[in-house]
């Protein structure tokens, strides 16, 4: 489990927030964070918005092999699940930065990382008494937010 921020940021001038062992898939919360690093707020709160919606896609940078293509997008999928976890932590970000008295709109996404939380074990009834796994894999989210000029 990550006990810490990987990046060090200068606290006058950013906020972060940490999401851990939230319920979604690593592959494609590692997906989102790709597609919305180094992007101000306020347009990755609005494409993440469009991802939940199912407006804008996600591109998949790897393990694409038979995804369809979507417009304008390449191979891509629509993870609503992990786009609300990162947008949760997003704006908990946001709302860090707003009581630290720094202004959102002038912030950009510094860092966000996603690294695999721990897996809660679970099982599904199989027939003639038997049974197979049937894991909870969790990811934990780390967002660091900075001004930019």
């Amino acid at each position: 489990m990550v006990s810490g921020y990987t990046a060090t940021a200068d606290p006058d001038t950013s906020a972060k927030a940490l999401g851990k062992e939230i319920p979604c898939s690593p592959k494609f919360a590692r997906e989102v964070a790709g597609m919305i690093r180094g992007m101000k707020v306020e347009t990755a709160q609005q494409a993440l918005a469009d991802v939940i919606d199912k407006k804008r896609a996600v591109p998949l940078r790897r393990y694409n092999k038979r995804v369809s293509h979507k417009p304008g997008v390449g191979p891509g999928r629509y993870p609503v699940k992990a786009a609300k976890a990162i947008l949760d932590v997003l704006n908990s970000a946001a709302s860090n930065a707003e009581y630290k008295g720094l202004s959102v709109s002038d912030m950009a996404i510094a860092t966000i990382s996603v690294s695999r939380g721990r897996v809660i074990p679970g099982h599904m009834p199989r027939a003639h008494g038997r049974a197979t796994q049937w894991n909870q894999e969790t990811v934990n989210v780390e967002v660091i937010i900075q001004e930019v000029e």
